[in-house]
């Protein structure tokens, strides 16, 4: 069973964060600039929060507050669920199906050591799978 260090291993741990006192504005380019759906909100190198662009749909468009007045630590997720470099694929897809959430930090010893997202899982269950429907294919067809 694949686990949560050998996705960070595959995707690398490059690991986009943001403080609790930048805007809404400065998270919003940020993501945009790498790419990703979710920037870890760390303080003095603890994880403090997790800030979603469901969080700005929600808490800040939808409310019709602005982004470059709104702070990250006004809206983020404060309640952030992590996981650990030797838990798996199907713990992790349990809990973000539990929890609905997307995106998981990965800590290693109270460290910030990556994170995952759905899609990260989702990809290593189809090669996983791909893999195994090979072997069965040939174990049947020798």
């Amino acid at each position: 069973m694949t686990t949560v260090s050998q996705i960070l291993q595959a995707k690398g741990n490059q690991v986009w964060t943001i403080t609790p006192a930048a805007t809404v504005y400065e998270a919003l380019a940020l993501m945009a600039e790498h790419d990703i759906g979710a920037l870890v909100v760390v303080k003095d190198g603890a994880v403090v929060g997790i800030f979603s662009e469901r969080d700005c749909a929600r808490k800040v468009v939808l409310r019709g507050k602005s982004s470059r007045d709104t702070l990250v630590r006004d809206v983020m997720s404060s309640q952030v669920v992590c996981v650990r470099p030797n838990q798996t694929l199907d713990q992790c897809m349990a809990v973000m199906t539990d929890k609905r959430i997307r995106h998981l930090p990965v800590l290693d010893q109270n460290r910030l050591a990556g994170v995952i997202s759905i899609g990260d899982v989702v990809k290593a269950i189809i090669t996983e799978q791909s893999i195994m429907i090979d072997h069965l294919k040939d174990y049947i067809y020798g």
